[in-house]
């Protein structure tokens, strides 16, 4: 008799990734697709490179679909995960991935409200509403993956206050999901990376040897290297892990 937390065969799982058009989630969404499962991802902006996404995983031999979602709004969350419902049948995981930081370098003296509210409304309420929506559909054995950041727990300069407080907060919900979930058999984890060379953080940026020189390792890492996290945590071998957090930061909370 099979163990009713093991997740189904990975041909038969849908994934929702948040957030997944570039970057960490779309390097998400292409590894849980190279393992079978089929994959539903969101984008705010940037729909030609969440239909790149989508077109790299059919060529693969995949099945993709983008899903236009605002992760700040009221209604975006729970749309998109009723999206993804609507066209898969089903919904196994999802990836808590969007998120948002201000670039700007303000000081924090002149960090507007708006930026304070979009940072937490996407980074905290959108993936709260998100896991809600998830809730009523995930079965037994689903998974909820929440992208946190080494930020959350260690903050290495000055000017990232509202998103160290937004990354903060994902430990809380990771936590309390695993909590309200758990009795059905849904694990809820949390990865956090480090600095990851992406289009927002590119590892010749102007903070790149900062960001570096903080880690362990002394380097950047690889979309990939949060994918191959996600994909551990979605798997059967991480039935027993729950209200976890797995630091894929290169050392830089060490």
């Amino acid at each position: 008799m099979s163990d009713p937390t093991t997740p189904s065969p990975a041909q038969d799982r849908v994934a929702l990734v948040t957030g997944a058009s570039r970057g960490i989630g779309a390097g998400i969404a292409r590894r849980l697709a190279a393992d079978g499962i089929r994959v539903a991802l969101t984008y705010t902006r940037g729909a030609a490179a969440a239909d790149e996404v989508v077109a790299a995983i059919g060529r693969a031999g995949g099945e993709a679909l983008a899903i236009r979602a605002d992760a700040a709004g009221h209604e975006g969350p729970a749309a998109a995960v009723e999206a993804a419902v609507a066209h898969f049948g089903r919904l196994d995981i999802l990836v808590n991935n969007a998120g948002y930081m201000d670039l700007s370098g303000a000081e924090l003296t002149d960090v507007a409200p708006e930026v304070v509210d979009r940072t937490l409304h996407v980074n905290v309420r959108g993936a709260l509403l998100t896991a809600q929506a998830a809730a009523r559909h995930l079965p037994e054995g689903g998974r909820i993956v929440n992208i946190g950041s080494c930020v959350g727990e260690r903050v290495p300069g000055g000017g990232m206050t509202p998103y160290a407080v937004s990354k903060a907060a994902i430990l809380g919900l990771t936590r309390g999901l695993a909590r309200d979930l758990g009795p059905r058999g849904i694990t809820v984890n949390q990865v956090s990376p480090g600095p990851v060379d992406t289009d927002m953080n590119p590892a010749d940026g102007p903070s790149a040897d900062f960001q570096r020189a903080g880690t362990a390792l002394g380097r950047y890492g690889a979309p990939a290297d949060i994918a191959e996290a996600v994909a551990y945590l979605v798997s059967p071998g991480a039935a027993f892990v729950t209200g976890a957090t797995l630091a894929v930061d290169g050392g830089a909370t060490a």
